[in-house]
Order: C-alpha cells, then structure tokens, then sequence
C-alpha cells in the first residue's frame, strides 16, 4: 500500500480549511492546516509535505511566497494556489512563478481532488523509486471480485478503453483507479468527472476547455479535464447521463484523438485513456435513443460488470474488518471487532447501497458501539431490522438505543454529547451540499450565517473529532 500523502493547506478562513480536511482526509489523504504564510514558512524548516495548498491573499503575507520558501529549501513540493474568480490574472501571474496549478474559489472539490492526486502523482515520480500501487477499499475473496481482478491483471500492460457497468455505491470509481494504476500511465494523473453532476450546458467546457470570451462568463482560459489528464486516465462516470449533442462531440474526439477547447481555434492532442462507468443500461437506452450506438462501442471495448454487494455475501466480513480498522485509524478510535452472529446479520442483509453504504454503517459503529465487540443489537435498525418500515426506526429509534446503551455503560452528560455530535453532523453535511458556502449551508440549516462560523469555530476549539460520514 502506498503512504498516505502529507497536504498542507494555507487559509486564513476556517470553514475553507474545514471543508478542504474532511474532503482530502476522506480521500485518505493527512491533512496539517495553517492560517499564514510564517506558520508554514516555520514548518517547512522541519517537514516537508507532498504538496502544498496555498491561498493567494493571506494576511500576513502573499501566499505565493511559498514558492519562494521550497526553491531556497531545495524542496521539491508542488505548490497548488487557490484564488477567487475576480483575481484570475493573479493567477496567470501564480503560474509564471511557477506554481503546479490553481483552484478557481469558489471551488469543486472533485477538481481539488484531482489535481491533487495528480500533484501528489506527478511528486512521487521525481522523489521515489516506482512501487506498486493498490487500493485498500477494492477487496473481495468472492469468485465475481477475483474474476475483477484477473480482468485489471490482463490489462496491466494496455491502455485500451474499458466501460465499468454496476450498481450506485459498487465501487466503479476503485476499479477505475486499478486500472489506472495498473497500466503503462500509472505515472500520469487519474481525472475523475461526474458526467451527471455537471449541469449540461457547463459539461462541454468541464471536458474540453474554453478560451477567454468563449460565452458570457468566460472571463481566462480554462482547461479541460482532457487536458488535466493527458498522459494518465480520464474517468467519465455516470456517461450514461451525458446529454446525446455532447456524446456526439466526444465520439469525434475519441475516433480522431484531437479537440478544440470551447470557441478556440488550436487543435489539441487527446493524450488520454478514456474509462467510463454507468449504473445504467446502455443497451436500453440505444434502444430508446437516448445514447448513441456507435459511442457505446467505442468506449466498451472491454467490459467490466462489477457484482453488487448482495451478490458476494462471502466478502462481506473481509470488507467490513478492513472498514473498521480503516476508520478507527482516521478518528483516532480504539477498533472494535464483530461478532460472529453480528457479521451473520450483516451477510444477510441485501445492502442497496452496496460497498458505500457498507463503509458508512462501519463509521457510525465505531462512534456509536459502545464496546470493544459490535453486537447485533448495535447495528443500524435499517440493518438489523430490515423489514421495519422507516416510520418505524430511522435516526430516532438508533438514538434512543444509543442511549440506553450509553446509560447501562454509566456514562453521563448524555445531552451535550448528542447535541455536539448532531451539530456536527449537520453543519459537515450542509458543507459538503453547498462546496464550502457558509451563507447556503446556513439557509438550509435554518441559522444564521454568523451563528454557523461561531458554532464552527466552537467545535474546532473544543477538538471535536471529525462527524461520522452517514451520506
């Protein structure tokens, strides 16, 4: 398994450096934080992280000093800067000094993502010997996950186009990134986009680019995911949302290997390997002319059908062992272990939310069990009552358990430590929906913005642990 990489992040706002923790840390990333350039100027004297995220305008100084901090080190850091909208000409400027790339504010966090792991990638190319690659989430001794693996194995040596079919929460995006880094460009970056994400009439210019002008809002230049992913692997999850004008474009790219980004006249080479991923059924949709034929060819060259959960019971106790210590190791937890009628209930639930919904059920046992060994009466009632109508349990019904069991145990201060927790909960969630966005996430959680920054910064003084992950 390859080591977690070390981020640093430079903001003087709070909720940026909160929102950019919980994403990379979910990511697996470790994440340290600082609020001003001298903190990490004072760091980097010590340490030295994989990369760097650095805001533009900070109080103390200009954020691209850092720059000038690793090249009189002698490090060798990928310096990513972030700026808003109005300052892209600062950022033309940021790259001229030589950072690795910029993040537009207010950002996507899957472009953070991406560019990233692809700093981190491009990072341990210069500074490591190869080493092989693996994902601690892509597990299974069932015969339907090793015959996954012996399709990733056969296709080491190729870059040749694979389509990824399986249910929402089967693990598509882990097989993809196999692929990836098994193959000839596991040393360009993995670019992942949600082709059903991306409002339809932004989609083109997500992929391909834009140049300045191009449309009402095209204030620079943009890159395009095909350009971020040259000489690796693009990711196209979800194809088969991607409106047909723009399937049509994409196959021209894929057939003649070249594009043009959004009203540019330049012919830019297509470098990459395309992998695309659905829940649904292409065929269907071929048939009811919604997806093109001849686009459905071209990317499902080799097919790869992932199994859902309920399918491969037998890897259930494997996955969810792994989940458990994964997720103690993050929130600092002592790990707790199932018993044997526990891991029995688990194999004979039918898991409509697949491996993902597996994870989350594994982070909230390691902050509600309340002992070393999970019992069946701890698991979720969805879980351990499966036929009981959600009327009939829900969060009200594991909260109540919950105290009960925390009462029998004899602990005490019940309703502030539920108060917290829930706060956090909310407060990360309505985060996570609005990118980072205080005034929106405040609206949908009822509260002024002024009380969401204080509550903030409240759970960060207090220490709180990171909130379970129940999406």
């Amino acid at each position: 398994m390859v080591e977690s990489a070390n981020i640093w992040i430079v903001d003087d706002d709070e909720t940026i450096r909160y929102v950019l923790d919980r994403a990379l840390g979910q990511r697996g990333f470790n994440v340290r934080q600082f609020e001003n350039v001298a903190a990490i100027v004072e760091a980097l004297g010590s340490d030295t992280p994989q990369a760097i995220i650095t805001d533009i305008r900070l109080p103390d100084a200009d954020g691209l000093s850092v720059l000038g901090t690793v090249e009189q080190l002698e490090k060798e850091v990928p310096v990513i800067a972030m700026t808003a909208y109005s300052d892209l000409d600062q950022a033309v400027k940021a790259f001229q000094h030589g950072v690795f790339d910029y993040l537009p504010k207010p950002f996507d966090l899957d472009q953070v993502i991406s560019v990233v792991e692809r700093a981190v990638a491009e990072h341990r190319t210069t500074t490591q010997a190869p080493q092989e690659l693996v994902s601690d989430q892509l597990l299974g001794e069932s015969a339907a996950m090793q015959e996954v693996f012996r399709t990733i194995g056969r296709l080491s040596r190729s870059d040749i186009s694979v389509l990824i079919t399986g249910e929402t929460g089967s693990g598509k995006e882990l097989v993809a990134r196999a692929l990836h880094q098994h193959s000839p460009r596991s040393r360009g970056p993995f670019v992942a986009i949600n082709t059903a994400a991306v409002p339809s009439e932004l989609l083109e210019s997500e992929l391909f680019g834009h140049e300045r002008g191009a449309f009402t809002g095209a204030h620079s230049r943009r890159v395009g995911r095909f350009e971020e992913a040259a000489g690796g692997t693009l990711f196209l999850d979800e194809i088969g949302d991607m409106p047909l004008p723009l399937q049509t474009r994409l196959l021209r790219v894929l057939a003649e290997g070249e594009f043009h980004r959004v009203g540019g006249r330049d012919l830019l080479e297509a470098d990459v390997r395309v992998i695309a991923a659905t829940h649904q059924d292409l065929e269907q949709k071929i048939e009811n002319g919604s997806f093109r034929e001849d686009l459905y060819h071209r990317i499902n060259v080799i097919h790869i059908a992932l199994p859902p959960l309920r399918d491969r019971p037998e890897d259930i106790g494997l996955l969810t062992e792994n989940f458990l210590a994964r997720v103690a190791r993050e929130l600092g937890l002592d790990e707790k272990r199932l018993r044997p009628e526990t891991l029995a209930a688990l194999e004979a639930y039918d898991w409509p939310g697949n491996v993902r919904q597996l994870v989350n059920v594994c982070r909230q046992l390691c902050v509600m069990a309340p002992g070393e060994q999970i019992f069946p009466q701890d698991l979720p009632a969805e879980v351990s009552r499966p036929g009981v109508p959600p009327t009939e349990g829900g969060w009200g019904a594991a909260l109540r358990e919950w105290a009960r069991r925390e009462l029998q145990a004899g602990r005490e201060d019940l309703m502030n430590r539920a108060s917290f927790e829930m706060e956090s909960i909310l407060m990360e969630v309505a985060l996570e929906e609005t990118r980072g966005k205080r005034q929106k996430a405040a609206g949908i959680l009822g509260v002024g913005r002024n009380t969401l920054t204080r509550k903030l910064k409240q759970h960060s003084d207090n220490g709180a642990e990171e909130p379970a992950d129940f999406d």
